[in-house]
């Protein structure tokens, strides 16, 4: 098999973890992450890596440099999914980083290599993304231990069942002196790549994310008997909002969303007296992204106030962007090329991913690998082979260029 081959069929096997008999899922600390870890920990054996489970659930694999001891260079993505998921969605990326660990096995490096299948990233079990990606950069806030699974069982509680020690979080963190950067490969999870008929592109930065919690209120009255100029009807005005939404962000450039709505009283002969409304608002930087909103809380206050009903907001999630370090942008770029591609394409990650975490104590580079249709979080997610093939190749040439730059700039 090749190279690739042997990449998809991990990816396969992968799906066999799963929670459910009819979709994939596998989320943070449970059976199916554990035999995850198993199974990467397995191949990173294979592959001549030192392994071990970190302090947060997370799978390590090291080889040594030219020396003992010297600092990492972090190739990884993550081994959890979404209910209902795809089969490439951070798995990829951490099966494609095995292999390039196992085919620079015997090459002399300046630094040590170290592959991540990170524990979780989704937040599909706790509601809190990054949990695996933010221990390694030591940013765990210890409020997270009280969060709650929808069988109301607390991370703190998963954490002890799943054999590890929460007292011992802290453990998983990395020093930025141990580092000398993060390479992730993963899934475009857009339609830009494919559009341009490009196998891979670099990212150059990583969106920089806000998410609300919208609540309008009005007041519930009797369907039937009130007239419309007596209504305060919170749906109609959350309804008008959405519309805004989508109208202004496109306008700006930016990325939101409204994915989910809960109505009071929910009942068919009743005026809705609230409406409850999350938002995702994403661009490419802060200032693009707090711009959009600043013009979006604008309008959506203006339509409340026109139909007499209050907006109460709250901000419930703050990331900033993430850049990708330029020396390891050029480095994927190098990679890229190495594979025929003389202009290889930039693209802004829409998406999060555990590469946002890592910028807290290191450079991070990514390379994007084109999906299908832009498919991404659904059974639909696919890759070409040759797309693996490529990718695999250039992440390669990327530690080969990331070494080239280390060693110069050790010796200058």
């Amino acid at each position: 098999m090749t190279t690739a081959e042997v990449a998809l069929a991990r990816c396969s096997e992968l799906d066999a973890l799963s929670a459910s008999e009819t979709w994939l899922e596998r989320t943070h600390l449970t059976p199916q992450h554990r035999a995850a870890n198993a199974l990467a920990g397995r191949w990173m054996r294979d592959a001549g890596l030192h392994v071990w489970q970190d302090a947060a659930g997370n799978i390590c694999g090291r080889r040594e440099g030219r020396a003992p001891g010297l600092p990492a260079l972090l190739l990884g993505s993550h081994l959890d999914t979404v209910p209902d998921a795809g089969s490439f969605d951070g798995m990829l990326g951490v099966v494609m980083a095995i292999a390039v660990a196992e085919r620079l096995r015997d090459t002399d490096l300046p630094f040590a290599l170290e592959v991540i299948g990170f524990s979780d990233e989704e937040g599909a079990r706790f509601g809190k993304a990054l949990l695996g990606s933010q221990a390694v950069a030591g940013t765990w806030d210890e409020d997270w231990w009280d969060l709650r699974d929808r069988d109301g069982i607390t991370l703190h509680q998963a954490f002890l069942e799943f054999g590890l020690d929460p007292r011992q979080v802290g453990d998983a963190a990395r020093r930025p002196e141990e580092l000398v950067g993060y390479l992730e490969a993963h899934i475009e999870q857009g339609p830009y790549l494919e559009a341009a008929d490009a196998s891979l592109g670099y990212v150059t930065t990583i969106a920089g994310a806000r998410r609300f919690r919208l609540t309008v209120t009005g007041e519930a009255r009797h369907a039937g008997g009130t007239p419309y100029e007596r209504r305060r009807d919170a749906l109609v005005g959350a309804s008008e909002m959405i519309v805004a939404v989508e109208r202004l962000a496109r306008a700006a450039g930016t990325i939101a969303t409204v994915g989910r709505i809960e109505v009071l009283p929910g009942a068919v002969n009743v005026i809705p007296g609230r409406a409850d409304l999350s938002l995702d608002l994403r661009a490419a930087t802060d200032e693009e992204r707090d711009a959009s909103w600043a013009e979006l809380e604008a309008e959506l206050e203006r339509i409340c106030t026109a139909r007499d009903l209050r907006l109460d907001v709250v901000l419930n999630h703050e990331a900033p962007a993430a850049p990708c370090a330029g020396w390891l942008k050029d480095a994927v770029i190098a990679g890229i090329r190495s594979t025929g591609d003389p202009n290889p394409m930039g693209l802004w990650s829409r998406a999060g991913h555990d590469a946002m975490a890592i910028a807290a104590i290191t450079d991070i580079g990514m390379l994007f690998i084109r999906c299908h249709d832009g498919i991404s979080h659904h059974p639909d997610e696919g890759v070409r082979e040759v797309d693996v093939a490529h990718g695999i190749d250039a992440f390669e040439q990327a530690v080969l260029e990331v070494a080239a730059r280390w060693a110069v700039d050790r010796v200058g």
